[in-house]
């Protein structure tokens, strides 16, 4: 597997700051959420995340500050919102706990790859373009089910279009969780075991 390229070592760079503040959102969405403090609010700070999202990885391209910093804090951040997203709607019953416990039990399988990615030098895999496929159906989604939250023309068609992003979304997720096994599986049978992991690890 081709081995990914840092241009930085560096913490504090402006696309490395644009990630901690979208981290820092997440509590703020789920207060916001829970309490029905203002929906339209919740929707807006996940259109920000996602303009960040794009944001910060474009600045690192761009200006030569792709970080292993950075490259671990992308899909942390998706993946903390996906969560906090689920769990707060199914909090206020807008979605069922069988579909939480579906997508927590694909970032269940990839966390237990770690420790066989990490005999191989790595702490994880390199994202690609279907779980960035699947990550967006799920931040479009699920915003759009929670404005379908009511009764008018306007929250019904939301609530349709959110859920046929949910379904996509939740079959995207998974498909893109058995690809990162088979990747692992690759990598476990192609590369020998480092000498020691925890010096040697690198980030995909």
């Amino acid at each position: 597997m081709e081995q990914p390229t840092y241009q930085t070592e560096r913490v504090w760079t402006l696309p490395n700051v644009l990630s901690f503040l979208r981290l820092a959102g997440v509590p703020l969405f789920v207060w916001l959420v829970i309490s029905r403090q203002g929906d339209v609010w919740a929707v807006v700070l996940l259109m920000v995340a996602g303009a960040t999202d794009w944001l910060d990885g474009f600045l690192a391209r761009r200006w030569n500050q792709v970080s292993r910093v950075g490259q671990m804090l992308d899909p942390v951040a998706d993946r903390l919102y996906i969560l906090a997203i689920i769990v707060a709607m199914a909090v206020r019953d807008l979605v069922p706990w069988w579909l939480v416990a579906l997508l927590v039990a694909r970032d269940l399988v990839l966390l237990a790859q770690v420790p066989a990615l990490k005999t191989r030098g790595y702490t994880s895999l390199p994202v690609h373009f279907l779980g960035k496929a699947a990550t967006f159906c799920l931040l479009y989604a699920f915003p759009l089910v929670l404005l379908g939250d009511g009764s008018n023309t306007f929250s019904q068609w939301c609530q349709v279009i959110g859920w046929a992003f949910a379904i996509w979304g939740t079959g995207l997720y998974w498909w893109a969780g058995l690809l990162y096994l088979k990747q692992t599986v690759t990598l476990v049978r192609t590369l020998p075991p480092v000498a020691d992991p925890a010096r040697l690890g690198r980030t995909g």
